[in-house]
């Protein structure tokens, strides 16, 4: 086994150690430090209102169905003919 490897390790390792960190012991300042901690809330309420939020996925199916019918329905009636039975005779006369 190379011991090259290891010796790669303990330099990295080394050279880590001789990191210089910030100083973190000045970073609060005195007003910070003297406020008063933030206020505790029950946690029932926080969930209660965060499902009251959810989908019903009765009354999304139901508004979907609706609107596959209104949407179907509108298909049907694009796909009937534009012209009355007078306007197409006034063509086919008109194309001979």
């Amino acid at each position: 086994m190379s011991i090259r490897p290891q010796i790669a390790l303990l330099v990295a390792c080394g050279l880590a150690a001789c990191t210089q960190f910030p100083e973190l012991d000045r970073t609060v300042s005195p007003e910070l430090a003297a406020s008063a901690y933030p206020a505790l809330v029950p946690l029932e309420p926080v969930l209660a209102q965060a499902t009251a939020g959810r989908v019903d996925a009765r009354a999304t199916q139901a508004g979907l169905e609706a609107r596959v019918a209104r949407l179907r329905a509108r298909a049907a009636r694009l796909r009937g003919s534009v012209l009355t039975g007078r306007e197409r005779q006034r063509l086919a006369e008109g194309l001979q």
